[in-house]
């Protein structure tokens, strides 16, 4: 497939290193409005640039065009690009409000195209591990969920140092204005959808902690730097989901059922490895007393579960002056690539814009609750979703 770029920003990067995992499908041309950084990011990848958003969408060579500007831009980036006949993989979120998002989705009915949106990490090894884990009843009928995507004090971070490799700086603006629940609550929102299903009711607190997080200016827009929901699932199943940059760096994830406990440290590492431990038992305090005389330190997590395969990509990195930092371990242009086979099979995609739209309410019931009556009632809900066929 031929894909065109929309933004060439700092996670645009991500994706073109870990789509040379995917010598099939080749980035053809790029824009963007600032014609410095396109040029910028073309010089880098030795790719064609668009003068003009018109001209991509005139280019009928263009199968797919990945929309990375910012979340602002997401919604009406897209709609011009499906209103010129264009797929479109947009960057979480899909768009800024449901009305939108569900516009988006509705063009895209109506036009017969593919519309998907990130993040894609259900697609990566771990997640998949863990869903064939649930499958098989490895620990019985599930009861609750802890899902946690705190990233520490990143406005402490020296983020002004952080650059892509073109030359492209880490967007502090946007990340605070859009807030931490918007970047980051779909991560692991997209693995309890696969495990689930739809969210039925959203239960939530959010608040920003720290207003000047810029020190060189102040943000526009004050937006929640924490918040914590409650999430429920058919089944009597219920998840609490916390996200925030103030509390150290956690994205651990615990899945408790009548028979044991899920563990996965990290959703943003496709390799990250998962473990099965047992309820607070005699046994599994003599376990621990054991592995700490033999020099282990920590909480022992219980037994690995084996991934249900290797995980292989380009990784991506990020510069931090001139030193390279894998910063995550996350296979970018998973998504994109999952798109493109759909339409080339002529299938659903895993990633569907049901999906997205699911997504997106569920994050602003989690990022504004007081928009919403309390519990939410989510009236958005997709397909069941098909593990990856390595997965089954």
């Amino acid at each position: 497939m031929r894909i065109a770029i929309v933004g060439c920003g700092y996670v645009a990067d991500r994706y073109q290193h870990t789509l040379a995992s995917y010598p099939e499908h080749s980035v053809i041309g790029v824009y963007d409005r600032l014609a410095e950084r396109s040029a910028a990011y073309a010089a880098t990848y030795n790719v064609p640039v668009y003068e003009t958003l018109d001209a991509l969408l005139a280019d009928n060579q263009v199968d797919i065009v990945l929309n990375l500007t910012n979340p602002r831009s997401h919604y009406e980036v897209s709609k011009t690009c499906l209103e010129a006949g264009k797929h479109v993989y947009s960057e979480k979120p899909l768009a800024m409000d449901v009305d939108h998002a569900r516009e988006l989705v509705d063009l895209a009915t109506r036009h017969d195209l593919y519309l998907a949106s990130a993040p894609c990490n259900m697609l990566g090894e771990t997640a998949q591990t863990v869903w064939k884990a649930l499958r098989e009843g490895a620990i019985g009928r599930v009861r609750v969920v802890y899902a946690e995507m705190d990233g520490g004090m990143v406005h402490r971070g020296g983020y002004r140092r952080s650059f892509s490799v073109s030359g492209a700086q880490w967007p502090a603006n946007d990340e605070f204005e859009v807030g931490c629940t918007f970047e980051h609550a779909g991560y692991y929102l997209a693995w309890l959808n696969a495990f689930f299903g739809p969210v039925r009711r959203v239960t939530a607190f959010s608040s920003c902690l720290i207003e000047d997080k810029l020190t060189d200016q102040p943000l526009q827009q004050i937006t929640p730097d924490f918040s914590v929901g409650c999430l429920a699932y058919d089944d009597n199943i219920v998840a609490r989901l916390t996200c925030g940059i103030v509390a150290p760096r956690d994205h651990t994830l615990r899945i408790v059922g009548d028979d044991g406990v899920l563990f996965v440290s990290d959703c943003w590492d496709f390799g990250s490895k998962v473990y099965i431990g047992r309820h607070s038992s005699r046994v599994a305090r003599m376990e621990q007393r054991c592995l700490r005389w033999l020099g282990f330190r920590g909480s022992w997590p219980g037994r690995k579960y084996p991934l249900v395969r290797k995980p292989d990509f380009a990784m991506p990195y990020t510069m931090v002056g001139s030193r390279r930092i894998i910063s995550n371990k996350m296979d970018y242009a998973r998504g994109v690539a999952e798109m493109a086979a759909a339409i080339e099979e002529a299938r659903p995609c895993r990633l569907s814009a049901d999906l997205g739209l699911h997504v997106t309410e569920v994050t602003l019931a989690l990022q504004h609750p007081e928009r919403f009556e309390r519990p939410h009632q989510v009236s958005s809900t997709f397909d069941p979703i098909a593990p990856q066929p390595w997965a089954t």
